[in-house]
């Protein structure tokens, strides 16, 4: 008797079994086991199983505290006002924000967005987040030419004295790094803080080259050291010879690739004085559109 025709059999007499009375059981039991050759107490164990799948499994640990469909909907729309950020980031942004959503908020609802886990963000989140490229898009081509012969530092954090400066350029593309468009050169010295910008059209090693001297030329101090990442757009020959070649050598340094912290002065500048303000570029720097276009005039481009 194949397995299939005793699973059918068993279906057919199981409801019968356990109507029967205790005598007319053991009859019925007996047929069992002489049709299907089953060992008694086997048989037993077999016509008293439930059917799993009639059983609806149920779930264990905890009930589900963040049910309000609204929990999600307010997290996906921070979410996207704070450009994508992780979920530990946006635990922190959450009370920030909320006094501010355009919606009234009920007490409740409030209380709950202020006390969920960056863990319950991420279960919340996982079908959103597929949807979405980060806005912040990288530029940055790596520069192979010159890393053997410009030296790694991770201990520029130390200088106190004014001079030491670390470098950066960031790209006010959209969200599309497509054609060319405006670049700015930003420069944060380590000991003081002190910024300085410099928008340029395209990423080219003349127009990089002729904006960190016009960006020297406006430092209140001398320069010393010049820190930036691996990006082509500093580590180039004309850049090498502009720093090496003087009466007073500048120390060229760069950072490890792949390591944001090397240059973490510069990285968190760019964020506050420029990509806070990339769509209005004016306030980061007054002289924003002339700078742009004494740059793109020395660099013979047309704007």
């Amino acid at each position: 008797m194949s397995p299939d025709s005793r699973r059918e059999y068993r279906d057919s007499i199981k409801q019968r079994y356990h109507l029967a009375p205790k005598a007319e059981k053991g009859q019925i039991l007996n047929e069992f086991c002489q049709v299907t050759g089953y060992n008694r107490k086997y048989a037993i164990r077999v016509l008293n199983k439930k059917d799993l799948k009639a059983i609806k499994k149920k779930r264990r640990g905890r009930k589900r505290k963040y049910t309000n469909p609204l929990i999600t909907i307010i997290l996906y729309q921070l979410w996207k006002w704070t450009n994508l950020p992780c979920s530990k980031r946006l635990k922190a942004i959450i009370p920030i924000w909320l006094p501010f959503y355009p919606s009234p908020i009920s007490r409740e609802l409030y209380k709950d967005l202020c006390a969920i886990s960056p863990s319950t963000i991420d279960r919340l989140m996982k079908n959103h987040r597929s949807r979405y490229m980060k806005m912040g898009l990288s530029t940055t081509k790596p520069g192979t030419i010159l890393k053997k012969q410009i030296p790694i530092a991770t201990n520029q954090w130390d200088q106190r004295q004014p001079g030491f400066i670390e470098a950066d350029t960031v790209a006010h593309c959209g969200s599309s790094v497509m054609g060319s468009f405006v670049y700015t050169i930003n420069c944060v010295d380590i000991a003081t803080q002190w910024t300085e910008q410099f928008a340029i059209w395209g990423k080219g090693e003349t127009g990089v080259l002729k904006g960190l001297i016009n960006i020297n030329k406006r430092l209140p101090f001398d320069l010393r050291g010049f820190d930036c990442d691996n990006g082509s757009e500093f580590l180039n020959w004309p850049i090498q010879k502009h720093y090496l070649n003087r009466k007073r050598p500048v120390n060229f340094t760069r950072s490890r690739p792949y390591y944001k912290n090397d240059n973490a002065y510069i990285e968190q500048n760019n964020w506050t004085p420029i990509d806070s303000y990339s769509a209005m570029p004016a306030l980061v720097n007054p002289n924003w559109l002339e700078c742009l276009l004494i740059s793109t005039k020395m660099n013979g481009d047309s704007y």
